[in-house]
């Protein structure tokens, strides 16, 4: 693709990202894009399904969202890129390690603890259905071990992070026991979700503990330079 065109391309989906005037979602299915330098390029929720990327420098690019399905990304460099929720079904040349921190999981020896948001009634906030009681021991017979697939079957966890991301006054979180054989799937650049075939939920007092926690934390954010910070997206 010429240059030129690739840059109006941007251009107006990064106005359409930003809900500018004029704006337009970038359509880039199929497109040669071999080598060509998308260093930091906003592409989120762009449709790059099919297109060819080979050597393309993707080096801290934003491709939130982004619909890669297909695509061949073969020697791209993408140290840095935002691939969080990106669909990667089908694509070619992704180095997992590099996009997706979470894979030192499954190295981990012992008993790791993850972190479940619930409601009221102790269901996950979303695709409800398991009950998360205090102390419960857990599986699932068909989780959903594809990687490439951000969301699935299973019993889906993450990191306090996004539990932080996600908050609000009316939920709980819950403290997920597991050990590295129980991990399903760890979603290539899973935004810090990832999914298990079984776990324990922790007791009473330790999810009371880590709400408790949680709440703490919320204040302080609210109370800081950081709690200004949209990313954080504080309810």
């Amino acid at each position: 693709m010429e240059k030129e065109k690739l840059a109006q391309i941007l251009d107006l989906h990064k106005k359409f990202v930003s809900g500018e005037a004029g704006g337009k979602r970038a359509d880039l299915q199929g497109a040669d894009l071999r080598r060509a330098n998308l260093r930091g390029a906003y592409l989120q929720d762009a449709d790059l399904q099919g297109a060819d990327l080979q050597g393309a420098v993707l080096r801290g690019a934003y491709l939130q969202g982004a619909v890669l399905r297909g695509a061949n990304l073969q020697g791209a460099v993408l140290q840095g890129a935002n691939l969080q929720g990106a669909d990667l079904r089908g694509e070619e040349g992704v180095v997992t390690e590099i996009v997706t921190p979470l894979l030192i999981l499954a190295d981990q020896p012992g008993e790791l603890i993850a972190y479940k948001l619930t409601n009221a009634v102790d269901v996950g906030i979303y695709n409800g259905g398991l009950v998360y009681g205090d102390g419960d021991e857990l599986s699932v017979e068909n989780a959903n071990t594809d990687s490439a697939e951000q969301c699935g079957a299973g019993i889906n966890v993450a990191t306090l992070d996004w539990i932080l991301r996600e908050w609000h006054d009316n939920y709980r979180v819950k403290t997920i026991h597991f050990m590295a054989r129980d991990i399903a799937a760890i979603p290539i650049a899973t935004d810090s979700k990832f999914r298990l075939h079984r776990c324990r939920v922790g007791t009473a007092d330790e999810n009371a503990a880590i709400t408790a926690r949680v709440k703490a934390l919320i204040e302080k954010m609210k109370n800081t330079d950081a709690g200004n910070d949209a990313t954080l997206r504080l309810p």
